[in-house]
Formats: C-alpha cells, sequence, structure tokens
C-alpha cells in the first residue's frame, strides 16, 4: 500500500511541475512602463522559440490607432497606447488577446508641438509613452504640446485631471547645437510615477524636473537644475549610496536628482554630453550605481559612468554608439541595436560581437531564455542568441521581415505570451510567443 502511495505522489508531482511550467510558460510579467517592468528592458518570460522554432511567424491580429510613436503598454488584458488623427489625440485601450478597442478618449491637439522644429518628415502626433500606476490604476499620458493628463482606466478613461505644460511654464524651444541644423520634437519623455508623484522632464526655466501629486495634479516641487529637456523615452529609477534619485538625459547632459524627502529636486550629478540637433535620445541605463549614456553624432560613443553624491566619474568612454536604442546591462554584457546588433562587456566597454542589419530605428528585450527580441528598421523583429550563449559571435536564431514599412521608433514589449509591435503611422501587431491557453473543458482520448 506505501507503495502505491508513493508512486502516486511522485506522480502528482510531476503533473504538478508539468503545470508550473505550463503556467510559467504563458503567465508573464506586465509591461507597465517605458522599457517595461524594471524600465531596463528585461524581463521574466521566455522569447517562445523551441526546437520547431519561433512561435511569432504570424500575427495573431494587427490594429490601427493614429500616427505617434509612443510605444504600447500592457497590464494583464489590456493594451494602452496614443495616437493622432483628425486633429486629435487619441488615448486606447486593447484587447490584448483581439487588438479589438475596448475604450477610447481623445482631446484637440496638434500633429506637432507649438514650438515644434525640422525632421516632419521623420515624426508625427505623440512620442511620449504612457505610464501606469499600479497603486490608482490610474494612466498618465503626455501630448507633443505639452498635455499632461491623468486618466482612470478602471472608469474607461475618465479624466481625473489635466494640465498643459506650455501654458504654465516657461519653456523655449530647445537650442540650436554648433553648426546643426536646429531641432525639437514637442515633448518625448515618457511620465514616471514615484510614490505619490507622477515626475515629468517638462525642460522648463522653472524646472528640469517637475513633480505633481499624482491624485490630484497639484505640483509638489521642482528641480535646482533648470534648462531644456532632452529628446529621450524616459527616466531612469536609481539609489545613489541609499539616497533614492532620479537620472535623464537632458539637452546638457546626464541630470541625477534627488527625490528623498528634504532633498526634492537637488542635484546629485550632472556630465555634460550636448548631442547634436538636440538629439541626447537614448535612455540612460543604470546598474547599481554605474549609468550608461550614450549619443551618434558628434560623439560617437558610450561612456560608462559612476554616480555618487559627489558627482559624476566617468570609467570608460568606448567608440559604439547608439542613435535611438536604449542600451540593455544583463550579466555584465551590454546590448543595444543600431545599423548592427552589438554585445560590450560591461567592466570594460570593449566590443565582444557585432551583426545584423536595424537600420536606426531599434528597441530590445532580454528574455529568460537568455535571447533578444529586436525590433528596428522598418519592420524587421529578430531573435538573437545573448552572450550566454553565444560569447564570441552574433547568432541570430530567426527573423520575421517587412512586418510594417515605416520607421518602428516606438519600443517593442513583450507581456504574458504576447509581443507588441508597433511603428509610426500607428500599425500594431501582436504576435503570441506561446499558444494561447485552452478556455473550457479539454476533451480526453477514449481509453
Amino acid at each position: 500500500m506505501r507503495l502505491y502511495v508513493k508512486e502516486f505522489l511522485a506522480g502528482l508531482a510531476v503533473v504538478f511541475c508539468d503545470l508550473m511550467l505550463s503556467t510559467a510558460a504563458i503567465c508573464g510579467d506586465d509591461w507597465p512602463h517605458w522599457r517595461g517592468p524594471d524600465r531596463n528592458d528585461i524581463i521574466d518570460e521566455s522569447s517562445g522559440w523551441t526546437a520547431d522554432g519561433w512561435r511569432s511567424s504570424e500575427a495573431a491580429w494587427k490594429q490601427n490607432v493614429g500616427e505617434g510613436s509612443t510605444s504600447p503598454i500592457v497590464v494583464g488584458d489590456r493594451v494602452f497606447v496614443m495616437g493622432w488623427r483628425d486633429e486629435q489625440d487619441f488615448v486606447c485601450c486593447l484587447d490584448a488577446k483581439t487588438g479589438k478597442e475596448d475604450w477610447s478618449v481623445s482631446y484637440k491637439c496638434p500633429r506637432y508641438g507649438r514650438l515644434a522644429m525640422g525632421d516632419e518628415g521623420l515624426y508625427s502626433g505623440p512620442t511620449s509613452t504612457p505610464e501606469y500606476d499600479e497603486a490608482t490604476a490610474f494612466l498618465y499620458t503626455l501630448s507633443c504640446d505639452g498635455d499632461l493628463n491623468c486618466w482612470d482606466t478602471n472608469q474607461r478613461g475618465h479624466r481625473v485631471w489635466s494640465i498643459n505644460l506650455y501654458d504654465t511654464y516657461t519653456i523655449h524651444r530647445r537650442p540650436k547645437v554648433g553648426r546643426s541644423a536646429q531641432r525639437d520634437y514637442g515633448y518625448t519623455t515618457a511620465p514616471l510615477v514615484h510614490g505619490d508623484w507622477v515626475i515629468v522632464e517638462a525642460g522648463a526655466d522653472e524646472g528640469t524636473f517637475l513633480a505633481w501629486d499624482k491624485k490630484t495634479g497639484l505640483q509638489i516641487w521642482q528641480s535646482e537644475a533648470k534648462g531644456s529637456a532632452g529628446h529621450t523615452g524616459g527616466m531612469m529609477p536609481m539609489m545613489v549610496d541609499d539616497v533614492s534619485c532620479i537620472a535623464a538625459m537632458t539637452f546638457q547632459g546626464l541630470l541625477v536628482t534627488r527625490l528623498d524627502a528634504g532633498h526634492e529636486g537637488r542635484t546629485v550629478a550632472q556630465y555634460e554630453w550636448i548631442t547634436d540637433f538636440a538629439n541626447n535620445i537614448a535612455t540612460p541605463t543604470v546598474h547599481e550605481n554605474y549609468v550608461l549614456i550614450t549619443s551618434a553624432y558628434n560623439h560617437q560613443a558610450i561612456c560608462k559612468l559612476e554616480i555618487t553624491l559627489q558627482g559624476a566619474r566617468k570609467i570608460w568612454e568606448q567608440p559604439f554608439p547608439s542613435k535611438v536604442c536604449s542600451p540593455i546591462i544583463h550579466n555584465r554584457h551590454i546590448y543595444f541595436a543600431w545599423q548592427r546588433m552589438r554585445c560590450l562587456d560591461f567592466e570594460t566597454g570593449e566590443q565582444k560581437w557585432e551583426g545584423g542589419t536595424f537600420s536606426d530605428p531599434g528597441s530590445c528585450i532580454v528574455t529568460t531564455d537568455n535571447r533578444i527580441i529586436v525590433w528596428g528598421g522598418r519592420g524587421r523583429l529578430a531573435l538573437v542568441d545573448t552572450a550566454d550563449r553565444s560569447p564570441t559571435a552574433y547568432n541570430e536564431v530567426d527573423s520575421i521581415d517587412n512586418v510594417f514599412s515605416t520607421d518602428v521608433w516606438p519600443h517593442v514589449a513583450l507581456s504574458n505570451g504576447r509581443l507588441f509591435c508597433k511603428d509610426r503611422d500607428g500599425n500594431i501587431a501582436c504576435f503570441e510567443t506561446v499558444d494561447p491557453p485552452v478556455s473550457g473543458p479539454v476533451k480526453k482520448d477514449a481509453p
């Protein structure tokens, strides 16, 4: 009898393990912020690659939400994204499974910000990615023309509060850099929720960073640093000597500001990095008290900085730039896609390998099976081995070309077995990276 019990328990354990593995393959993290759940383009989810190939060969659905380079964010079975059409910005909530619109809200907004200048053939509509707050279910959006809105996603997008940055603060067109033509793309940086605040890189005379009560819209503090915003996609929280801070690439370069009580808005460190065309675009990447910054144009480099409460110190600088793609730090390696996919050593900045073809637009995600999902060019989706799998050479496992036909500035997103790809025209494609769960009772074969 004891033998039968042991066999039964052993069999039950196997079934339980299989169930857990199956569930883990389907249930992953939400993608509620710019660059994912931890704002670093690393997710606790598989790429979906198996010996039979990549599950993501055909899109499960496609949708269009209007012009704009905002990236999709994903919470549960909801996809939040912005687009522009008919002289209005739209904030849309889509069903992640089908792509059908659940609800949308809109407001009057120009196609370009009021101070916009140059490169209008490369972008249009909103660029700033929405920010989701798990504590309140509020969604924060920022238009190219400075409309900061707070929406209640549990009330089908009811507007809680709003403010226009240009109307409220003193904001100037981004300055001309050297001999390069003057550029201003309006607001591009995603808002960031920290505790009870929502923070925006406003680039105002009153403060480069501004913070409001996330529930009421009442301004709480402004940074002591003042000056124009950069053209990056987002800000990065970081700890500096156990002090909570925020880092961003402004027009002038890296700015690190304190968030701790009594010191809100105080400058910790600044590192000058002025790029032609005001194009500090790649988001700074944080690992412990180190920050990576990079740009092309006049710099053509990537730089590793150490940040302390005494300021910033350069550790190394290497001639491997990224124009748009924000670097990923994973297992002591650095990954980014600009023109080609590159892998660098985090300690030295030396290149380990390069390969592939991705043009100017590019974004990446590192998955738990040590693979990199790359979205670049005009709709090229590729799966690449990390250095843990391929330490000395670029190895492209699979790829899908021509998903769309325009620049894919928006960041790719992965959540709960679904990969969301978007282009600047507002086209979205969803690829399933795992087989969707079977609904209803499963029929058993006859004995």
